[in-house]
């Protein structure tokens, strides 16, 4: 099969994993001017006849028959296979968004940002929900909250197998942590179960920030019923979000717009083409994706051993970690 034709000075956009989350992709590139999309790749047949009939593009089984035939890729395979699709498209000259996490380990997400730079490449990561709080107003704060509680709870799905609720669910929350709160971490503190499968299903984990912020965060994939929520203490008083009911409740002075969460991957795949087009730096950078991968396996690796690690974590490569 050969990719169709695409209007002259138009960017060719791809689809690599045509599951529900690729599909949401699909929908966005299909409604954005100057994209073309074209091809979609997924080992299932199903999937793959499903993707392909919904939006008329050619599908392939193999993600690889797609490098050097494309302009830009979005990732939505399963976390395990990221580090070696972006890798490929990469080296073929292509931009990536790739959901995240950006790898499930340092070595292979460092490998990313430097290959990314090396080509002159846009790379960036599904942290979709930042897009929310930019939006909001509450990324623009000055000073730092001094404790932040996270919750993100649903039933099992049975997706994202291959990782831990870590990687899958409260990696998200760690992305946005870290851009809330500067500097480095002084304590971990964590403790999960597995019921489903060999990896953590629920992980429940306390960071100690060196400028006295204290977070707490759980996560679960095997709860009863789903809560997500997230509230923010400040010098000056509490905001509370409630994600499924889009309330917020703020005792402080500082002004925040309402909850827009009607399409944050539009967002996110409008933001990875405009950056693609006109050079713009993307929201979520690479080198921000890998500190929240770091601090989600310094997590892991806590409750696994069972002691609280009370150790650095180092900035990524000398890139700023806040605005």
């Amino acid at each position: 099969m050969n990719l169709h034709l695409v209007p002259k000075g138009k960017l060719r956009a791809a689809v690599v994993g045509a599951g529900v989350f690729g599909r949401l992709h699909m929908a966005k590139y299909e409604a954005l001017p100057g994209v073309e999309l074209v091809a979609i790749a997924d080992p299932n047949e199903v999937s793959r006849s499903a993707a392909e009939l919904k939006f008329g593009v050619t599908a392939y089984a193999d993600w690889r028959a797609l490098k050097g035939k494309v302009d830009l890729v979005s990732i939505c395979s399963p976390a395990s296979t990221h580090a070696e699709i972006v890798r490929g498209f990469l080296e073929a000259g292509a931009h990536v968004l790739v959901e995240k996490p950006i790898a499930t380990n340092l070595r292979e997400a460092e490998e990313l940002i430097a290959l990314a730079a090396a080509k002159g490449r846009v790379l960036t990561v599904g942290h979709q929900e930042r897009f929310v709080f930019a939006e909001s107003g509450l990324l623009d704060f000055s000073d730092a909250p001094l404790k932040v509680e996270c919750v993100r709870a649903g039933p099992w799905t049975g997706r994202c197998t291959d990782v831990s609720a870590v990687l899958d669910l409260m990696i998200h929350d760690l992305d946005l942590i870290h851009r809330l709160v500067p500097g480095e971490l002084s304590d971990v503190r964590a403790s999960g179960r597995a019921l489903r499968g060999e990896f953590a299903d629920e992980m429940t984990a306390n960071l100690r920030f060196r400028n006295g912020c204290d977070v707490r965060l759980f996560a679960s994939r095997i709860a009863e019923a789903r809560e997500r929520s997230m509230r923010l203490v400040y010098s000056d008083g509490v905001i509370e979000f409630d994600f499924l009911t889009r309330e917020v409740k703020n005792t402080t002075d500082r002004v925040l717009k309402p909850l827009d969460l009607s399409d944050p991957l539009g967002a996110a795949i409008g933001s990875f083409v405009s950056a693609v087009e006109g050079g713009s730096r993307t929201l979520v950078r690479p080198e921000e994706a890998r500190r929240a991968l770091e601090t989600a396996l310094l997590i892991e690796e806590t409750a696994a051993l069972g002691v609280p690690a009370a150790r650095k974590v180092r900035a990524p490569m000398g890139v700023a970690l806040s605005a």
